[in-house]
């Protein structure tokens, strides 16, 4: 007998009340920290997961751990693009959509590229004083999984960072 794990469950309520990771610098070498960190966390949990670190455009940190390769790539970017367009993790944009009984794939709005562009949980925004500059991207589990890990991360990294 096999048991499946529970999914989280994260309302817009609570992925809104989340604290933002919002930092007066946050350079590469933070990223990489930050990197660490996410990747410790899958393979301490056995997931199979990639993870990658976004700052100002540059690719800083990838991981690709268990079973995860090329197949990623296109999620990790997909969602990224979401997080740093909107400045909100990428699952609070699908939740959002999913309580007003919308598609996000269905908005018409000019400035967001649905080619480029995938509301599925997983990413995080980085922002230096209010203003996106990078994101924490997981993609591989089930979304929720995946913006679990990344949410995970990020509060290790500010305790870290507190410290």
């Amino acid at each position: 007998m096999t048991t499946e794990k529970t999914l989280p469950v994260f309302t817009v309520a609570e992925l809104e009340a989340a604290p933002a990771l919002d930092l007066p610098s946050f350079s590469k070498e933070d990223a990489f920290e930050l990197g660490v960190i996410a990747a410790m966390l899958i393979r301490e949990r056995g997931l199979n997961l990639a993870v990658d670190i976004i700052v100002e455009d540059d690719l800083v940190f990838r991981a690709k751990l268990a079973g995860t390769g090329a197949g990623n790539d296109v999620w990790l970017a997909g969602k990224a693009a979401v997080a740093q367009h909107f400045g909100v993790p990428s699952l609070l944009v699908k939740q959002r959509h999913a309580e007003a009984g919308t598609r996000f794939e269905d908005v018409s709005d000019s400035s967001v590229d649905h080619e480029r562009m995938l509301a599925h949980g997983g990413s995080i925004p980085i922002l230096v004083n209010g203003v996106p500059v990078g994101t924490i991207t997981a993609s591989g589990e089930a979304d929720v999984i995946d913006h679990e890990l990344a949410a995970d991360a990020v509060q290790a990294y500010r305790e870290r960072r507190q410290a």
